[in-house]
């Protein structure tokens, strides 16, 4: 594998083993760095450095993986608007989970279809259209441009995945215009071990909170040979200027419906596993992942009743219902890392603890193994379940660190 260096502002290649990459990023990605001070230093998006890329497109047909969050610089273009612009022969498009304008619910049906802005055909690698052999036969290279929110569970990484698949098999390059993971300053919870626990959910054998860009990720189901059959895809990563883990991203653009600020996601990895069980995490209000609630005044003070919100209507918790609960609006996003208070303190509020795991299957799928949901009903606390994983979380760490582009946070 060749890494070609262009100053800081880097285009990394990938082709054959990883063992050069592999060695370089352990002398200097895994070093600590005092964070860059954004308010100075303005923070380029792989997609944002066009020069870096538009070279590598030309005279050749292509495809592209993306949705709204596919933006270029401070007046957020489309990056799709602007390769049209520069006459790059764009075939198509692949839309991830929520659809291209991110405007389809969570598990639902994404069809394919025609952008009704550019007129550029649309397809999906989500549900049922995993293999999408003939499209990808018919260009010479993809483009992967999606943010991702740092949680193992969120599907765009699945998504990155079943395109280099298709790109792997079929011989064609892929580009991933990366971004900056505005949860990339930890790595924690359950590293997701056993097949058994394998979906859209917990695609990878990664950490919950897995630390990492999409580019990083790529880089690592290639080293890691999580390919069919081993193979590798010929991928080059365009990464971010001006970033590191340490350094604090705010997205420009809402990556789904149910994540409409930085506080949102910031809680996300903590309070998404509720979504195995029946509580409310604010979807169908205003306020999704940044309140919690039950229909027992047990549970806090804080009152709402989930409705009808847009990208939020067909799967909402305590729908029409008064929910009691708390209220996280008002704590400081930047502070959030993961953790499973929130989830051990209602599963001690509710007075029939049997009922708390609506969905037990979905939990384990969410956490990648059913010994956190089981340890939950034998009453352990954080810290025991947090030993419990500490094993798997450190060796997970010490393998990420060989696909870091950027300086750690640790």
């Amino acid at each position: 594998m060749k890494k070609i260096m262009l100053a800081y502002a880097t285009i990394v290649l990938f082709l054959g083993s990883c063992s050069a990459h592999n060695r370089q990023n352990n002398e200097t990605g895994g070093t600590s760095k005092a964070p860059i001070d954004t308010a100075t230093i303005e923070i380029h998006t792989g997609a944002d450095q066009s020069q870096l890329y538009l070279p590598m497109l030309e005279g050749k047909k292509v495809g592209l993986m993306g949705n709204q969050t596919s933006i270029i610089g401070a007046k957020n273009e489309h990056v799709v608007d602007m390769l049209l612009r520069e006459k790059v022969d764009l075939k198509f498009a692949f839309a991830p989970e929520h659809g291209f304008r991110g405007e389809v619910e969570r598990g639902e049906k994404v069809s394919n279809e025609v952008d009704t802005k550019t007129g550029l055909p649309l397809f999906t690698l989500y549900g049922g259209n995993e293999k999408q052999d003939s499209i990808v036969k018919s260009i010479d290279v993809m483009i992967f441009d999606l943010q991702d929110v740092g949680a193992r569970f969120y599907t765009y990484i699945t998504s990155l995945h079943r395109v280099m698949e298709l790109c792997a098999k079929h011989g064609k390059e892929l580009i991933v215009l990366d971004r900056p993971n505005p949860c990339g300053d930890q790595v924690d919870g359950p590293v997701r071990q056993d097949d058994k626990f394998k979906s859209n959910v917990s695609f990878h054998k990664i950490a919950m909170v897995h630390g990492l860009t999409v580019g990083e990720l790529a880089q690592m189901i290639n080293g890691e040979q999580w390919l069919e059959g081993g193979k590798q895809c010929k991928l080059t990563v365009v990464p971010v200027k001006n970033w590191d883990h340490n350094s604090r991203y705010e997205l420009p653009v809402i990556p789904s419906p149910s994540l409409p600020n930085h506080l949102s996601v910031r809680l996300y990895s903590s309070l998404c596993l509720f979504e195995g069980t029946d509580i409310s995490v604010g979807r169908g209000t205003d306020w999704p992942f940044q309140v919690i609630g039950y229909n027992n005044p047990v549970y806090g003070d804080f009152q709402f009743t989930p409705g009808e919100k847009s990208g939020m209507s067909k799967h909402v918790e305590g729908k029409g219902e008064m929910l009691y609960g708390v209220d996280l609006r008002a704590i400081d996003a930047d502070k959030q890392k993961f953790t499973l208070r929130y989830l051990l303190d209602f599963y001690e509020k509710m007075p029939d603890k049997t009922k708390f795991f609506a969905r037990p299957e979905f939990f384990d799928k969410l956490a990648g193994t059913d010994q956190l949901r089981k340890m939950i009903l034998a009453g352990k606390t954080e810290t025991e379940i947090r030993n419990s994983w500490k094993a798997e979380l450190e060796a997970y760490k010490t393998m990420r660190k060989k696909y870091l582009l950027y300086p750690d946070f640790q």
